[in-house]
């Protein structure tokens, strides 16, 4: 681990294990529920992951490693969910952010640089030992569908996914979801205008759709569900799904 520091200290915290090249940020850079943050080169510039993992004697068993969006970062509902639910079963969540977005960039880079920064973070996110399984938001669904078999990933989770810009159903991705290879979840949302549930082909990946949500799982006024219940519904989807990878 030469080379590792942490931020404020200069020092290599004794109990935080962190990937060669990457660098521990300051405790106080922390977000709340969180366990540890850190910085990690790549070719496309420094990404960060921030790691929300098992506490109380709970062991966990698997890292799910989520990337977020094309529009947004890790604060998104459907991810922060899934951080601050899933640790208590036993699954280690790293919110990763692309370099792009850590460099304070408002547009996102081409879906190669995308694919290349996931691939050179992945060594910080497979450093615990445990078995990783690729996922994320939008964007950060197709990377995963993308580079998740290459990488070594067990499985890909793709939560809003975008089978094609909206309006524009001719401009199908479906090709990156079919060709994951792996044991593979999609979580859409009813509303969703890059694809609702009943518009996705039948191909070898489970599907569930959250009803009334949108792109980021918001949900009408008028809906006979509330957001709090709509997340709940996402998050036990996936608890009952990575269960069953066990």
């Amino acid at each position: 681990m030469g080379g590792v520091t942490d931020e404020t200290t200069g020092a290599v915290p004794a109990d935080v294990t962190v990937a060669d090249g990457a660098t521990a940020d300051a405790t106080d850079d922390v977000p709340d529920g969180a366990t540890r943050r850190e910085t990690v080169p790549t070719d496309a510039g420094d990404a960060r992951v921030t790691w929300y993992e098992p506490g109380g004697g709970t062991e966990p068993w698997t890292v799910l490693a989520l990337g977020h969006g094309a529009g947004g970062g890790i604060e998104a509902r459907d991810l922060r969910a899934l951080a601050g639910a899933l640790p208590a079963r036993g699954v280690t969540v790293a919110l990763v952010e692309q370099p792009w977005r850590v460099a304070g960039k408002k547009l996102a880079p081409a879906p190669k640089t995308l694919d290349t920064a996931w691939r050179g973070l992945w060594p910080a996110l497979a450093k615990p030992g445990l078995p990783v399984v690729a996922g994320g938001r939008s964007a950060g669904a197709r990377v995963a569908c993308r580079t998740g078999r290459e990488l070594g990933a067990t499985a890909v989770l793709a939560l809003s996914f975008p089978l094609h810009p909206p309006g524009r159903p001719e401009r199908s991705r479906a090709d990156e979801l079919l060709g994951t290879g792996l044991p593979t979840l999609v979580v859409q949302g009813g509303n969703d205008p890059f694809g609702r549930p009943e518009e996705y082909p039948e191909g070898p990946y489970a599907l569930v759709g959250i009803p009334y949500g949108d792109h980021g799982f918001a949900l009408p006024k008028r809906a006979p569900l509330g957001g709090d219940e709509a997340l709940g519904l996402l998050v036990d989807a996936v608890a009952e799904w990575l269960d069953a990878l066990r």
